[in-house]
């Protein structure tokens, strides 16, 4: 999607109109979304991005470009990521929404 796509719908939506996303606007969230759970479930922990990829096997490039929304991880890289997380991570995906979040497991 353009820059001028977003700019535009986002100035129909600040002006009141209702706003349709197109399925790349949902992937794009979903990503989003993603690195930000995983991002705040790192910092909990106080894990730096490098200790994180060490314990799920990955590198900190890639952690970083996950948790910036930039990729979206394999299912084999997301179980590695929860165990390294300590914990599990939920993905819901449906037709109109979606969500990401993360249960700890119990100390």
């Amino acid at each position: 999607m353009h820059h001028s796509t977003w700019r535009m719908r986002r100035a129909r939506k600040l002006a009141g109109e209702a706003v349709g996303y197109d399925q790349e606007y949902v992937d794009a969230r979903l990503a989003g979304d993603l690195g930000q759970t995983v991002y705040d479930r790192r910092i909990e922990l106080g894990l730096s991005q490098a200790d994180l990829a060490e314990r799920a096997g990955m590198t900190q490039p890639q952690i970083s470009r996950m948790e910036g929304g930039d990729t979206v991880p394999t299912l084999p890289l997301l179980r590695r990521l929860a165990k390294a997380l300590d914990g599990t991570l939920n993905l819901t995906i449906d037709a109109g929404d979606s969500s990401v979040t993360f249960t700890p497991h119990a100390a």
